[in-house]
């Protein structure tokens, strides 16, 4: 599939130097075609600035503004915590930039609702960083559902992070740069650790099921904790009519494991997804009951975070689209808070 290609890379600025900024987007950033990181701006001046030194960034500000204000800035990436999306990124369209913001798109449905508003009365592109959209498994992953699979009957998502990630995060991410003030600060407000994991997590999975499939009509869900370990498992029904279930468990003992199974009327499709630090590629193993054979895929480019960062500059650069968009980001929140309120109440909640 041809990809259009930038000759003029989109100036963007990094708002928020934290862990995800340092071991993700920043990265990706160096990498990325079509983008080049002009400014980054943290609260923090000390990180702000060891950040700057190490990818090689000119310009470091502590205020959003300023960096709002500078000219040379098209587009904003948005990695601060969730509970700042709403006013970093409704700042950002308000100055007349692009945003690509971290997911979850905005922590209530309420603040997703009003960054739909201003995305709609400005006209720019807000791409939700919902980064396995642009994993090449899922993308040949939608393509056999939207085009061989045939009628969706049933489906399994699941989400898995097992007491072992600290150690994998450990031996692969660089040296992170942190204030441990700030970095209490943040451990105080994940003190929730049950809303968190559910926002942090659930987004993913919510907006994987929707790209594959559509709409979610529906939810009944139930939950359980195990002091700090929580699971969440919930029937899901599409507006297409089908049915499947989704599965959240944070922490269980050993490996993690993520992924999504769909069953058509024509065939079926397997998805196992890596971490997203190994920038592996999602294993898919797609059969086609027409062809009654299976087709296991190999992909070579496979760093999510650097081709998002790639599709949303082409956006910008060329009036595309960008996915997932800010009404998809919308939909996620959505699903979470019915997530959590059908797991409360007991009851089915309708979309």
């Amino acid at each position: 599939m041809g990809r259009r290609t930038v000759t003029s890379p989109v100036r963007l600025g990094l708002i928020g130097c934290g862990r995800i900024a340092q071991v993700a987007h920043l990265p990706a950033a160096e990498k990325a075609e079509g983008v080049d990181l002009v400014a980054v701006c943290d609260p923090d001046a000390t990180v702000a600035a060891a950040v700057a030194r190490r990818h090689d960034v000119g310009t470091v500000h502590t205020d959003p503004a300023a960096l709002l204000a500078d000219p040379r800035v098209e587009a904003v990436l948005v990695a601060a915590p969730d509970r700042f999306h709403l006013d970093l990124a409704g700042a950002a369209l308000a100055a007349g930039k692009h945003v690509l913001v971290e997911k979850p798109l905005a922590t209530t449905v309420k603040e997703c609702e009003q960054l739909v508003a201003r995305v709609r009365e400005t006209g720019l592109k807000l791409q939700v960083g919902a980064m396995k959209r642009h994993d090449p498994g899922l993308e040949y992953a939608c393509r056999f559902v939207g085009e061989r699979l045939g009628e969706v009957r049933s489906f399994h998502a699941w989400y898995r992070i097992g007491d072992l990630r600290p150690g994998v995060e450990a031996t692969l991410f660089p040296k992170v740069f942190a204030d441990d003030e700030r970095r209490r600060a943040e451990s105080a407000v994940k003190a929730d650790r049950e809303r968190y994991l559910l926002a942090t997590h659930g987004a993913h999975v919510f907006d994987t099921v929707r790209h594959l499939l559509g709409d979610v009509r529906a939810v009944t869900a139930a939950h359980r904790g195990f002091g700090r370990d929580h699971t969440w498992s919930a029937l899901l029904t599409l507006a297409s009519g089908a049915v499947g279930t989704a599965t959240i468990a944070v922490d269980v003992a050993g490996d993690g494991a993520e992924g999504i199974e769909v069953f058509g009327a024509g065939g079926q499709v397997a998805v196992r997804t890596h971490f997203p630090f190994f920038r592996r590629a999602s294993d898919v193993r797609a059969y086609s009951a027409a062809d009654g054979a299976a087709t296991v895929p190999v992909f070579a480019d496979t760093d999510a975070y650097e081709r998002q960062l790639e599709a949303f500059a082409r956006a910008v650069r060329h009036d595309l689209p960008v996915t997932p968009d800010v009404t998809d980001g919308l939909a996620a929140v959505r699903l979470i808070a019915a997530v959590e309120r059908s797991a409360a109440t007991g009851a089915e909640v309708v979309l």
